[in-house]
């Protein structure tokens, strides 16, 4: 009986040593650096919760404007469309320690309204998509519903405004994607594209 129990403690031991080995021997082939994601980028129409630790009076809900700013007590007029939340906290501290020693900023996404992009065409379902987490041209044909049977889907067009107020016209040929050629047209949408499916 002794016999059978040495050997069972042993089997148990050996199978944990084991797991142990295979457990240092994938984190030792893990990366160091994992991949983070992109961060979230505050948009037009996006409502954020601003606070300041132990300042009563330094709490508000604002919404970023069109013009991609808000507003916010002591810091003023503070750039946000663009800028992700860790920037725009870092930006509203750096501007009250004229009057805070050392603010602790908090700033949180309240509601996410900002993000849009239009298909427009010969789709299914055209109209303006709103959108949370990264959305590529094909998803928004998807959205779309997909191309008409008369589409002409490799004259397809994404018109993308820049900083400036210009206009940028990125081709997108659908056939291509479809037989897994020039990929990189598949691009991400900002917030504002327009997806033009002729």
């Amino acid at each position: 009986m002794r016999g059978w129990l040495q050997q069972l403690f042993c089997a148990a031991v050996g199978c944990a040593l084991g797991a142990v080995a295979i457990a240092s021997e994938v984190s030792a082939n893990t990366p160091a650096e994992a991949v983070t994601p992109p961060q979230y980028q505050l948009q037009p129409g996006d409502i954020v919760t601003i606070s300041v630790w132990k300042e009563r009076d330094l709490v508000a809900e604002v919404m970023v404007r069109p013009d991609g700013g808000l507003s916010f007590p002591l810091a003023g007029e503070v750039p946000a469309a663009n800028h992700s939340v860790g920037e725009v906290r870092d930006l509203i501290a750096e501007r009250l320690k004229r009057f805070i020693p050392d603010p602790v900023v908090t700033v949180a996404v309240k509601a996410i309204g900002g993000n849009h992009v239009y298909v427009i065409g010969k789709v299914f379902r055209p109209g303006e998509y709103p959108f949370s987490r990264p959305l590529d041209v094909m998803q928004a044909l998807s959205l779309a519903g997909g191309a008409t049977p008369y589409a002409q889907v490799n004259d397809i067009v994404i018109l993308r405004r820049d900083n400036q107020n210009g206009q940028r016209v990125l081709r997108f040929r659908y056939g291509d994607i479809e037989r897994g050629k020039d990929l990189e047209q598949n691009v991400v949408l900002n917030s504002g594209d327009t997806v033009v499916v002729p």
